[in-house]
């Protein structure tokens, strides 16, 4: 069977699958929405090889999700940040996020990320929408508050990224 290129559809699911449609590209995309902009961080907290993140940022830059700032300029160091069209993708991993936190753990593990809705000062809960006060979430309105166990993950993944360096 031929596959169907996205562009001959109208299907805008297969439309997106073409620029969002791996685990390492979501897992990236995680990371600019945590705030993580720098290559090595990236790397260091999705576990892929330099040219696999490499490979996906540059793809990301084309499709217009993510730009590129220079932060030094010897040597020549680079950000990612996301463009409008890559911060509209946040309802999406709130999505995947929310489906992660039903279908994926046991309760007792307890949420890895726990959101304050800063318009009302309570629980934003899963979304798309405040649990608290029923505004849609937008990334700017929330205060991210690591569960302690997941905090401790990603400093050792970065600290185990420093030593194998």
């Amino acid at each position: 069977m031929e596959k169907i290129s996205a562009g001959g559809t109208l299907c805008p699911i297969a439309r997106s699958e073409t620029e969002v449609g791996d685990r390492w590209t979501v897992l990236i995309l995680r990371e600019l929405f945590m705030r993580v902009h720098r290559f090595e961080e990236i790397q260091a907290q999705t576990g892929g090889t330099p040219q696999m993140i490499a490979a996906r940022l540059k793809k990301l830059q084309e499709d217009d999700l993510v730009e590129r700032r220079r932060y030094t300029e010897r040597p020549p160091r680079y950000e990612y940040h996301l463009t409008e069209k890559g911060e509209a993708f946040y309802p999406v991993i709130l999505a995947l996020r929310a489906w992660g936190e039903r279908w994926c753990k046991s309760p007792e593990e307890g949420r890895a990320v726990n959101y304050l809705h800063r318009t009302c000062g309570k629980s934003a809960g899963l979304g798309p929408v405040c649990e608290s006060c029923g505004q849609p979430l937008q990334r700017q309105d929330l205060i991210t508050e690591l569960n302690p166990a997941y905090q401790s993950e990603r400093e050792e993944r970065a600290e185990a990224f420093k030593a194998n360096r």
